[in-house]
C-alpha cells in the first residue's frame, strides 16, 4: 500500500498546475492533503473523485475550516474506509484540522498542525493541538490498533530537518517547545518513517519559501511526515519525499507499507 501526503496550499491552485493528471498517473492508495483552503462544495466533480491509473474514481473525504479560504484536509481513497471523523475537539475542528479514517487494519489520520507563527504568537494553540494527537494516537494503540499519522506537521525535528538551523533556532516550526514535542513523540516509540530509511542524512526537505529561490538552493525545511506506531515497523517497505513534484511550496512524502 502507498500513501502519499501532499500539503497543496490550496487545492483550487494546485488543480490548475495539473493535480488531477498528477493524481491519475501516480495512482496512490491512499492520498492526504493539507492547506485545501476549500468547501467540497466548491470543487468540480473530477476533484471531487478523481480517477485512479485505471480509471476508477477515489472516494473522498474533506475537513473545512470555518473561515473562508484557509486550512482544511481531504483525503482520496481507492479502498472504502469504515468509517472517517475529525478530532472531535471543537476548536482543532473548526479549522479543519485533522480527519481519522479506519481501515479496519489500521487507523489513518490525516493532519495539518497549526503554525506557531512569528513570536510564538500561535504556540500555545500548536502545543495544544500535538497534545491532542498525541491523546488520540495513544487512545488507538491502547485499542491495540496501528495507525500512521501523516500530514504537515510544522516542525522540523532536528537540525537535520532545516538547511539553516542555526539561524532558525528563533523561527516558528523549529521553537524549542515543538522540537521538544517531536522528542517526546518519537521517544515513546512513534516512528518517524523517512529517519528509519535515512537516519543522520541531511538535505532532504519537503518545504521551501517561495523567496530567494530557496527551492532551486533546497534552502529548505522537512515539515511533513508519515510516523507509525512502533509495531507497523516490520510492515515498513519504503519512505521517501518527491522533491520532483512541484505545484505547491510543499512536495509530497511518501509511504509504502506491506498490508
Amino acid at each position: 500500500m502507498r500513501i502519499v501526503s501532499w500539503n497543496v496550499n490550496g487545492i483550487r491552485a494546485v488543480e490548475k498546475r495539473g493535480l488531477v493528471q498528477w493524481i491519475r498517473q501516480e495512482s496512490p492508495d491512499i492520498l492526504c492533503l493539507q492547506e485545501t483552503k476549500a468547501r467540497s462544495d466548491q470543487l468540480a466533480p473530477e476533484l471531487i473523485h478523481p480517477q485512479d491509473g485505471q480509471g476508477r474514481p477515489y472516494a473522498s473525504f474533506w475537513a473545512s475550516a470555518k473561515k473562508p479560504g484557509y486550512s482544511g484536509v481531504a483525503i482520496y481513497s481507492k479502498r472504502e474506509p469504515l468509517g472517517v471523523e475529525s478530532l472531535g475537539v471543537e476548536v482543532f475542528d473548526t479549522e479543519g484540522r485533522v480527519l481519522v479514517a479506519d481501515f479496519e487494519d489500521f487507523v489513518l489520520i490525516c493532519a495539518y498542525f497549526p503554525n506557531s507563527q512569528e513570536g510564538g504568537a500561535r504556540l500555545d494553540y500548536k502545543l495544544a493541538f500535538c497534545k491532542a494527537i498525541r491523546e488520540r494516537c495513544d487512545a488507538l494503540v491502547s485499542q491495540d490498533r496501528r495507525l500512521v499519522l501523516c500530514g504537515d506537521y510544522n516542525i522540523a525535528h532536528t537540525p537535520l530537518d532545516l538547511a539553516r538551523p542555526k539561524g532558525n533556532e528563533g523561527s516558528p516550526g523549529y521553537l524549542p517547545e515543538e522540537r521538544a514535542w517531536m522528542d517526546s513523540f518519537t521517544q515513546a516509540g512513534y516512528v518517524d518513517t523517512f529517519r528509519h530509511f535515512h537516519p543522520g542524512e541531511s538535505g532532504h526537505y519537503s518545504w521551501w519559501s517561495y523567496r530567494s529561490a530557496a527551492r532551486e538552493r533546497n534552502v529548505g525545511w522537512r515539515i511533513d511526515y508519515h510516523c507509525v506506531d512502533p509495531r507497523f515497523l516490520p510492515q515498513l517497505r519504503f519512505a521517501g519525499i518527491r522533491s520532483d513534484v512541484t505545484g505547491s511550496d510543499h512536495c509530497p512524502v511518501v509511504l509504502e507499507l506491506d498490508l
